[in-house]
């Protein structure tokens, strides 16, 4: 089992007036493709996938099998505030192609872990011939899975892994200690990729990796070959890209036209980044592109 991998959490890029730019989109893919990284997230939050229609999604899983599955693995996130239009997902992914697929918990509405082992079991079962990530993001999903829940969850038929989003590293090895042997965990902290391992994660998925690959390959190198002074270059660097994208799809977007990709703009309620935010990622950019 590698550990400190990185796999992608991919934007999807827009038209100014909202509309889904699919070449913009075909181009961030592109991009992402060349990053050397183990892995791609796509549809996810980073994709502003509450925003997307079932059509629009159609598109996107094609493009990105297309564009994707020849360089890295694919993790198709199907997640949805129900179980009917998530198994309408995991049919439409897996008539794309893909072959893993993440799903978040319901959102909006809190949820009894009840209620939540019966969205995982329907899905799950729907998933023969899928590899499946229990997706865990309460800070935007409003429902946590807690220890005794995952660990049922671990268990259930084609369930592989967990991404874990927003929640310390001591929850993550909480996990470790409930679930079977051989199961993935993935945090959505970009800075913790050195430290992860060390609370049983294989690596991360990152977001901020979609426009700046280098440091976080960099770091994973560096923590492979046990070189204390180029873990902390490395880590540095890291840590620099991290804080000049916070996360943000705007600021993502942004980086994709100082880097000259055809990353459009967003969708969602995000403010465009400041003229200041700009010139810290041209600063970044420069150093570590």
């Amino acid at each position: 089992m590698t550990s400190r991998e990185v796999l992608t959490a991919v934007p999807v890029a827009f038209h100014p007036n909202g509309e889904l730019d699919l070449e913009g989109s075909r181009d961030i893919l592109r991009f992402v493709a060349k990053s050397g990284n183990e892995g791609a997230f796509v549809l996810g939050t980073t994709g502003e996938f509450p925003s997307l229609s079932h059509e629009e999604r159609t598109a996107l899983v094609t493009a990105s099998i297309e564009e994707l599955s020849e360089h890295m693995r694919v993790v198709v996130h199907v997640g949805s505030a129900s179980t009917y239009e998530s198994l309408r997902l995991v049919a439409q992914a897996r008539e794309a192609g893909a072959t893993e697929i993440a799903v978040l918990t319901p959102y909006y509405l809190k949820a009894t872990d009840a209620a939540l082992l019966d969205y995982y079991t329907q899905i799950t079962a729907a998933a023969d011939g899928l590899d499946v990530y229990i997706y865990v993001f309460r800070a935007v999903s409003g429902n946590f899975i807690s220890n005794e829940l995952m660990a049922t969850l671990a268990h259930l038929p084609n369930v592989v892994g967990a991404k874990v989003s927003d929640e310390p590293l001591e929850q993550i090895r909480a996990y470790r200690e409930v679930v079977p042997e051989g199961f993935l965990i993935y945090t959505g902290s970009d800075r913790e990729l050195g430290r992860a391992e060390e609370y049983g994660a294989q690596g991360v998925i990152s977001g901020v990796s979609s426009v700046f690959p280098k440091p976080f390959r960099a770091l994973a190198d560096a923590h492979a070959g046990g070189d204390a002074t180029e873990i902390e270059k490395a880590q540095f660097a890291v840590d620099e890209v991290v804080d000049a994208i916070a996360g943000n799809m705007g600021r993502m977007k942004a980086a994709y036209g100082v880097l000259g990709v055809n990353g459009g703009t967003t969708r969602m309620a995000i403010e465009p980044p400041t003229d200041e935010v700009v010139a810290e990622i041209r600063r970044v950019a420069a150093l570590y592109a």
